[in-house]
């Protein structure tokens, strides 16, 4: 090795220690341990995909899950029938009958929905389940199938070891507020707009 990879090296090794240092400095100063309101919203692909993402690590941590779908009754997905392999360490529940461009009947919706969020509180009351998952409960927010400060009230009132995840677009403004971690996934570029449909194992 020449000199100067010599000096080189060691000004690598020596910038990665320093950063190292601060690194653990600032992990160290996190003590606090809560249950988390997580919000996935936005326009780009991949706010339910995350979700699931969440829901897989949990469940290799050993933690009961509970999941609700908000107005996805007309979708047979691939992460639901992931999940039957994992037996009663999941509880899963699908309401409505599909989305509501697709029903075109608010009573129906709204019934829906009132139903998924009563299964929801069960869930979110249930000590033995850690995560609880809200997919597309924004939707239902959005369109005011549910009252937006009752919801925003119980995520608040949670127990202090549940974590839960709320997706969809257009997050309203007091979820965000209330929220601990807010992702919103940016549309950069869809191969929808190319005339490329949805496929499995993809979009579902």
């Amino acid at each position: 090795m020449t000199a100067t990879a010599t000096d080189d090296t060691a000004r690598h090794r020596e910038k990665m220690a320093n950063r190292k240092a601060v690194q653990d400095a600032e992990v160290a100063s996190k003590t606090i341990e809560k249950g988390l309101l997580i919000v996935h919203t936005g326009k780009g692909k991949g706010k339910s995909t995350a979700a699931w993402g969440l829901l897989l690590r949990a469940l290799g941590r050993g933690l009961k899950v509970g999941v609700v779908q908000f107005g996805k009754g007309a979708w047979e997905t691939g992460e639901r029938k992931a999940v039957e392999a994992f037996g009663d360490q999941v509880v899963w529940h699908t309401l409505g009958e599909g989305f509501t461009w697709e029903t075109q009947d608010r009573e129906r919706d709204v019934a829906a929905a009132r139903e998924a969020w009563q299964i929801a509180q069960n869930l979110m009351n249930d000590p033995a389940i850690r995560l609880v998952i809200l997919d597309e409960l924004n939707i239902s927010l959005r369109y005011d199938h549910l009252d937006l400060s009752e919801v925003v009230a119980a995520l608040k009132k949670r127990r202090g070891d549940l974590h839960v995840v709320v997706t969809g677009r257009n997050a309203k403004p007091e979820l965000i507020e209330a929220a601990d971690l807010v992702t919103e996934m940016s549309l950069v570029k869809h191969h929808f707009a190319a005339g490329v449909k949805a496929q499995e194992g993809i979009e579902f």
